[in-house]
């Protein structure tokens, strides 16, 4: 059941949140399942770009939060992300999740990376490999700027990002994701206020760091069980391109038919992906 605010503003079914305080970093929000089996394996939520752990995941919250112990964070300059004072960089996002890990006593999870998130996943089991015992990638990318065409294409989204903090254009874009009619539609001004938490300077440097990551020299080495959520539809990484990260992997392919916002789209189809492909990988770490 969603929580509605005063008449207008219906809140989606999320996890408990908390402030976690990371010595040197700061404070940061994390959202924070424990499962009632103490013994169940923890999912740690790395979300894409210009989203947050809640506007990224919360479609999936209830389907994995049935099995798993869950923990969702907002990266910075994302959400209610670190705002440090420092240029933005994917390492640090890997190593803010990981404080965040180790901070709540967790030794070990399965990270799961949505666009962005899928580089900070990559980090993170570069960077702490203690900690990484599986993971899910899902529509993401080895790289992001290997053709003419995506280097032109960044040199406009990246100045585009910092437009589309303003609220007419945001309410914009997010009503040409979901229209008028569609189960998500009553979400949309709670969407709207989530999205309005970004540092929109931050956001642009976060744009400029996807588009410099390249992982084609590392990824075949990655030597935990890895699923990957392939979004066939995907107009923003194309599939093929995500077809090269999962078989660099070697990677247990679940097809998500829908578009790179398909988490909004198909809520339904995508918890179930999201489910299907954590299952697989947990089974193969057991």
């Amino acid at each position: 059941m969603s929580i509605k605010i005063g008449s207008t503003i219906d809140v989606p079914p999320l996890l408990p949140g908390q402030i976690v305080s990371l010595p040197g970093r700061g404070e940061i929000f994390v959202r924070h399942h424990q499962h009632d089996d103490p013994n169940a394996p923890t999912v740690l939520l790395l979300h894409g770009w210009t989203a947050s752990s809640d506007v990224n995941f919360f479609t999936a919250y209830e389907t994995l939060s049935q099995a798993y112990s869950i923990i969702g964070v907002d990266h910075r300059g994302h959400g209610r992300g670190l705002r440090p004072n420092r240029p933005f960089s994917l390492e640090d996002c890997a190593d803010d999740a990981a404080a965040v890990v180790r901070s709540l006593g967790v030794k070990s999870v399965v990270a799961v990376g949505y666009s962005m998130g899928g580089p900070i996943t990559l980090l993170l089991w570069q960077r702490h490999r203690d900690l990484v015992k599986g993971m899910v990638l899902q529509a993401t990318s080895l790289e992001w700027s290997g053709t003419r065409r995506e280097r032109s294409g960044w040199k406009f989204i990246i100045p585009m990002s910092r437009l589309f903090s303003r609220p007419r254009l945001m309410r914009w874009g997010i009503k040409r994701i979901i229209p008028r009619g569609h189960e998500m539609a009553r979400y949309v001004p709670w969407l709207m206020g989530e999205m309005r938490r970004n540092d929109a300077w931050m956001i642009a440097e976060a744009g400029m760091a996807i588009s410099k990551f390249d992982a084609r020299g590392f990824a075949h080495t990655v030597d935990v069980p890895a699923g990957f959520v392939l979004t066939t539809k995907d107009r923003s990484v194309p599939p093929e391109k995500q077809a090269a990260l999962a078989a660099a992997l070697r990677a247990t392919v679940v097809e998500f038919h829908a578009d790179h916002m398909g988490t909004l789209q198909q809520p339904r189809e995508y918890a179930a992906a999201m489910r299907e492909s954590v299952d697989a990988v947990i089974q193969q770490i057991r």
